[in-house]
């Protein structure tokens, strides 16, 4: 069972062919085979997913089935909130801050019948892209555990990917939700910016947040997607093909430097889509870096948990919040008119095309040694794995990251798709066709 879809598990729940607690009893299993090496888990939640399985069975069986996450278990990156259950952050500064509430997007998980299955590791405070830095251990790769799982929701995808839960919730400010799902094989969406309730979530930089589905295949995806936001059926259009798609290409800046087996996959996938139907052509896009607004609400947010207790941070987190030290005000504010001004231009640019296509990343996973070998690699060795995701979060704009190939070591390569704004339907019916189309290569 732990190699199917959930739309493939739903239905055996539902035609009662399997127990919800059957399924949850599976993932808790490979969690405790699993989880030593790959350390994906902060807290496994395993009593009460089998009481709410349990349930959810009983539910079931009484015809009250509530959709197609009914029973299936699902992992929180550990800086969503959970009542009564510790929300950590990665870091000893909240080791042991137990919230009242549930996050909104849990509250919908759970309307929907979701089973949470547990808390997932994260690099600390979500500031970094690799999962290496974080008060329980770095993350590991499920395809190769001598890689970075990527990040800052390195947990979720280990877990995902390693089938100890279904689907994954996680969070994205730069890439952290598309980095890591390029780099362990797995889709990863992050929807258009305010489009998924990012309250109860502890906060990286609240104008670049977005909360959104790791799964296994571009159907779990919309299926999760569906249960987290109130809007569209996201599911309904996936099989309508993108014969009428105009995709544009950015090659300057998204194809820059690229490694040599991610540059050929990327190219391959672009003739595929193209073979589908779809209208490829070049066009370029405005790129901005600025990292102000990162750099300020994140210091904002900790400054004074830093200050009280400066020694509870991993020294490189710290390093990178009192980085925001110096940002004044008027800067802030600047760029906030800056982001606004920027997503009004980006949204023009996207009337005549509705997706473009990109890398993921431009480079596969690292070596884990490598990293923790030389400490002043790991910065730039994150800030070049985010660099094609973070304009993203800049536009708003929904992007899914989907894989497209692997490396000759075997490490996964992503094809990052972008849509417009609200457009969610329309970025996972392009990936569905071009998931679809290669499977059959």
């Amino acid at each position: 069972m732990s190699l199917r879809s959930i739309a493939e598990v739903s239905a055996l729940i539902r035609r009662r062919d399997v127990s919800p607690v059957e399924v949850v009893q599976e993932c808790l299993a490979c969690i405790e085979r699993l989880n030593p090496t790959l350390n994906a888990f902060i807290t496994v939640m395993a009593e009460s997913a089998l009481a709410a399985a349990a349930q959810a069975e009983k539910d079931i069986q009484s015809g009250s089935w509530r959709g197609p996450l009914h029973g299936i278990p699902i992992g929180l990156k550990d800086l969503i909130d959970t009542a009564g259950v510790r929300t950590t952050a990665a870091s000893a500064v909240l080791e042991n801050r137990v919230p009242t509430e549930d996050a909104d997007v849990v509250k919908r998980l759970k309307a929907a019948g979701a089973i949470i299955i547990g808390k997932q590791n994260l690099h600390e405070f979500a500031y970094g892209g690799s999962s290496l830095v974080s008060h329980f251990g770095p993350v590991r790769n499920p395809v190769n555990p001598e890689f970075i799982a990527g990040g800052s929701s390195g947990g979720s995808v280990a877990a995902v990917g390693s089938a100890m839960c279904y689907a994954a919730i996680g969070t994205d400010t730069a890439g952290s939700i598309r980095e890591p799902a390029a780099l362990c094989g797995l889709v990863g969406l992050k929807p258009t910016y305010d489009f998924v309730s990012t309250h109860g979530i502890i906060p990286l930089s609240k104008s670049l947040d977005h909360a959104g589905p790791i799964t296994r295949c571009v159907e779990d995806a919309a299926i999760v997607l569906n249960a987290i936001t109130e809007k569209k059926d996201s599911r309904a259009s996936l099989n309508q093909g993108i014969a009428d798609f105009v995709i544009g290409i950015p090659r300057k800046f998204f194809f820059d430097d690229l490694d040599n087996e991610v540059a050929s996959a990327v190219e391959r996938a672009i003739t595929q889509l193209a073979n589908l139907g779809a209208t490829v052509r070049d066009i370029e896009l405005p790129v901005n870096n600025d990292r102000t607004l990162q750099s300020y609400e994140s210091y904002q947010f900790h400054r004074e948990m830093a200050a009280a207790t400066p020694e509870l941070y991993q020294p490189e987190t710290l390093r990178r919040i009192n980085s925001g030290e110096g940002v004044a005000e008027a800067q802030y504010q600047l760029a906030l008119r800056e982001l606004q001004k920027t997503r009004a231009e980006i949204a023009e640019r996207f009337r005549e095309i509705d997706a473009v296509v990109t890398p993921t990343t431009p480079v596969p996973a690292p070596r884990i040694s490598d990293l923790l070998g030389d400490p002043a690699l790991l910065r730039p060795a994150e800030l070049l794995l985010l660099r094609n995701t973070r304009p993203v979060n800049v536009w708003g704009l929904p992007a899914i990251s989907v894989p497209c190939g692997c490396t000759s070591a075997g490490l996964p390569i992503g094809l990052q798709i972008i849509g417009r704004n609200r457009e969610e339907a329309k970025v996972l019916r392009a990936a569905y066709a071009y998931e679809q189309a290669a499977k059959s290569i």
